[in-house]
């Protein structure tokens, strides 16, 4: 591994671990993610620590779980004294940029979740973690077309066309003048996608959706009903933008010099699509929690670890730690055989889960508690992947679940 790489990191939203080719989703068409699975670390049982969206980038920035982080509540700012990634990075001499979607400003609790009120909103300097050059915005879900504002634009602008294009775009030219700075300064770069966040059926550009009709649906979504009706219908859209997002990741890809770079695409969390009658995210099943993570990172004198599956227990929460230990000349290795997971309070928003819980996810288990302590949720996921089968209220397992509640 070079000294001091060049980092890229690539964050989406809503993509779930399971909607890639690479995976081997029949209905996801992404050719270039699939390539850099091919020359990457797969982690396939990385979590997100915490499944809402404000609350998951706040631990992916700090490397601290909510609410040791500052940010409990979906409507919770990150805190202007909080220590992120970016801070740790420029300490170690590197150039730090950010760009797209923010999420962990104050937000206006009247405003629609959809639209230009939270897209043109101003994220003040100190709220932007750090980063030297910060261009993006709070939210506002506007897959086309959206509002940029930042250190170079100080008003919020209108850019036309698909967003994650238009932020690949600007992050690609940003990383080829990094390229020129002054040699041994190294660059950490963080692009955040709001696709396939919904609204699933805003245009997908080039992208023809696949009819609800033909999409093959996991065998936890309870079918002839609403329930799969509604789940069919997202779905085309959703995937429809999966297609034009990786198309845009491929681009950005394509475009940077990927020598001495480690390369990090990931996303905050899933959607449940349906699976146990159930939508959106905040859940403590699989479909939420678990998201893709790929590392394509050089061994140096240009050989690649390639196609390299990794079982490990990693969470969004680790990947602060990763960067630095990259950044000191260090190799990162996961010390847990298990990742904490948890909603610290409960949403009001519809749709997603209305409780809070906490609990763990190994490869082999997954533990969920209720806020009193009581077991929700036990599945062995070895036998049980799609979760069909809720082990905490066994008799027979009642020992087993007070052992593992004791180690959470």
């Amino acid at each position: 591994m070079p000294v001091q790489p060049n980092i890229l990191w690539i964050l989406t939203t809503q993509w779930r671990a399971s909607a890639t080719g690479y995976a081997g989703d029949v209905n996801a068409r992404t050719p270039w993610l699939d390539g850099l699975a091919s020359e990457a670390i797969n982690y396939t049982q990385a979590v997100t620590p915490h499944p809402m969206g404000p609350q998951a980038r706040a631990a992916l920035l700090t490397g601290k779980l909510c609410p040791e982080n500052g940010v409990s509540d979906y409507w919770d700012p990150l805190p202007t004294e909080a220590r992120t990634l970016a801070h740790a990075l420029k300490d170690r001499g590197y150039a730090t940029a950010f760009f797209g979607k923010w999420h962990l400003a104050e937000r206006d609790r009247k405003a629609p979740f959809v639209g230009e009120k939270h897209a043109k909103q101003i994220v003040p300097p100190e709220r932007r973690g750090g980063f030297e050059l910060w261009e993006g915005f709070e939210s506002g879900f506007l897959l086309n077309d959206p509002w940029l504002h930042g250190t170079r634009l100080p008003q919020p602008t209108h850019f036309k066309g698909y967003q994650a294009e238009v932020l690949v775009q600007r992050a690609a030219e940003w990383l080829s003048r990094a390229s020129s700075l002054p040699q041994g300064k190294p660059s950490f770069c963080m692009v955040s996608l709001e696709s396939p966040h919904p609204p699933y059926h805003a245009p997908a550009p080039h992208v023809a959706e696949v009819k609800p009709a033909e999409l093959k649906l996991r065998a936890n979504v309870p079918v002839c009903g609403d329930v799969e009706k509604q789940a069919r219908e997202e779905l085309a859209g959703y995937y429809a933008h999966i297609e034009a997002t990786d198309r845009a990741i491929g681009k950005l890809m394509a475009e940077v010099d990927l020598t001495e770079m480690i390369v990090v695409f990931t996303s905050v969390h899933g959607d449940m699509h349906g699976a146990h009658s159930l939508f959106r995210k905040g859940w403590p099943y699989e479909e939420s929690v678990r998201v893709p993570l790929l590392i394509r990172m050089e061994q140096g004198a240009g050989s690649m670890e390639t196609n390299k599956k990794d079982s490990s227990p990693v969470s969004l929460v680790d990947l602060p730690h990763m960067a630095v230990a990259w950044a000191e000349g260090r190799e990162w290795h996961s010390k847990h055989d298990s990742a904490a997971i948890s909603m610290p309070k409960a949403s009001e928003i519809p749709l997603q889960c209305p409780v809070a819980w906490r609990g763990f996810r190994s490869a082999k288990h997954k533990l969920v508690l209720n806020a009193d302590g009581s077991p929700w949720m036990y599945f062995n996921l070895e036998r049980d992947p799609l979760e069909m089968k809720n082990l905490a209220g066994d008799p027979a397992r009642q020992q087993e679940m007070a052992e593992l509640i004791r180690l959470i």
